[in-house]
């Protein structure tokens, strides 16, 4: 995002008055109230820095209590922590403790600290990362994105627990999907992708799924499991049976599942009235 910051404002309160403060910003000072706007080049408010209090000095800006709000046209979001850095140089912030990210579509992540960097419009962390949506919940240790986490990166040991239910009836299914990492989410695709080591496996009946990479795309509208793809050293276990493949498909749409390689296998799940992704594997 080609941010564009003109016209910079610190809206400081101090015993009581309102004071507007444009471009330089003084060091040495302790501010109870702080509040810094960023703009593009059209003029719109592209973000906002909300604090408690600030402790300026020549290279930073010490917030308490961080309320940042993130305008986009597609899905703004909202950034809180109980401490943050502002690097005056660059605008980049460094926020710390119990950060919590919400985008507007629902996705919220916690973590216990975040890089922002406003100019290249990305978050990034190290630390473990938990995110949360109506589709599920995913944990991971490490995450680079965009602040609104329409696209974001899981880096390693990623653990997702996923609802697949194509109806009422089927809506409390689960699927947990374990990776090395990396996990990619793109929501504007509707897509995840998991990376080494990948298991699915279904909670309620133990069924799973073994794949060097998984990617599954979901029916926003719909709430369900849209398609699932597992490439490279496919295993697919249900009891003591195992099937081998290099390569399954599944289409939530048709119910049907396709393995290839050793052997090719063809299954409709929905001719015997089930809805399961794994009826019929082994058999």
């Amino acid at each position: 995002m080609n941010i564009k910051i003109f016209g910079v404002m610190m809206v400081m309160i101090c015993s009581g008055a309102v004071i507007g403060i444009a471009d330089d910003i003084a060091p040495n000072q302790q501010l109870e109230g702080f509040n810094l706007n960023g703009y593009t080049n059209s003029g719109k408010k592209s973000w906002e820095i909300n604090g408690d209090k600030a402790d300026i000095s020549d290279e930073t800006i010490k917030v308490t209590n961080v309320n940042a709000n993130l305008y986009d046209p597609k899905q703004n979001a909202n950034l809180k922590s109980k401490s943050g850095v502002i690097n005056k140089s660059n605008g980049d912030v460094h926020l710390q403790d119990d950060v919590v990210l919400t985008a507007d579509r629902g996705t919220t992540m916690t973590t216990d600290s975040l890089d922002w960097s406003r100019n290249k419009d990305l978050v990034k962390t190290e630390d473990n990362v938990t995110i949360q949506d109506d589709k599920g919940t995913v944990t991971g240790k490490g995450l680079v994105g965009h602040p609104n986490l329409k696209q974001a990166q899981l880096n390693e040991d990623v653990t997702a627990t996923i609802k697949t239910g194509r109806n009422k009836a089927l809506s409390g299914s689960l699927v947990q999907v374990t990776c090395d990492g990396p996990m990619e989410v793109d929501q504007q695709k509707m897509s995840a992708v998991f990376n080494r080591n990948v298991v699915a496996r279904e909670l309620q009946t133990g069924r799973q799924l073994q794949a060097d990479k998984m990617t599954i795309w979901f029916d926003d509208k719909n709430k369900k499991l849209k398609k699932l793809v597992c490439t490279g050293h496919v295993v697919a276990t249900q009891g003591n049976n195992s099937t081998y493949a290099d390569e399954m498909i599944y289409t939530g749409d048709d119910e049907k599942l396709i393995m290839t390689g050793r052997p090719k296998l063809i299954f409709d799940t929905g001719t015997d009235g089930s809805n399961n992704l794994f009826d019929k594997i082994g058999h």
